[in-house]
């Protein structure tokens, strides 16, 4: 069986820091810039159903809802500050020529 892997952006639009929205088929993706890495989540708040997106990243890679200030693990995916509680799904990333490629 092989891997199913799906090209969603290039790399360098991701900016420093920074997201981008992107999406995987029907499922809305954000992705995170964090001093180089990419990675990728769901882009919806599980507790406010928002774009985390147009949230903020803060300290220790974390990413802010815009709704309500909670908080999640970019690297895990883990609700980590309250209201957030459910957890969100992260995918794996791989880098190639540039551009950034999802494994749903």
């Amino acid at each position: 069986m092989t891997e199913q892997w799906t090209e969603v952006a290039n790399a360098a639009d991701v900016p420093e820091q920074g997201t981008l929205r992107v999406s995987l088929g029907a499922e809305p993706v954000c992705l995170y810039n964090i001093g180089g890495a990419l990675y990728a989540t769901h882009d919806t708040c599980t507790h406010g159903h928002a774009s985390l997106a147009d949230g903020f990243i803060v300290e220790d890679a974390l990413i802010e809802c815009p709704l309500h200030q909670g908080t999640f693990d970019i690297r895990s995916g883990r609700a980590v500050g309250v209201p957030c509680s459910e957890d969100i799904r992260v995918y794996v990333v791989r880098i190639e020529d540039g551009k950034v490629f999802l494994k749903p």
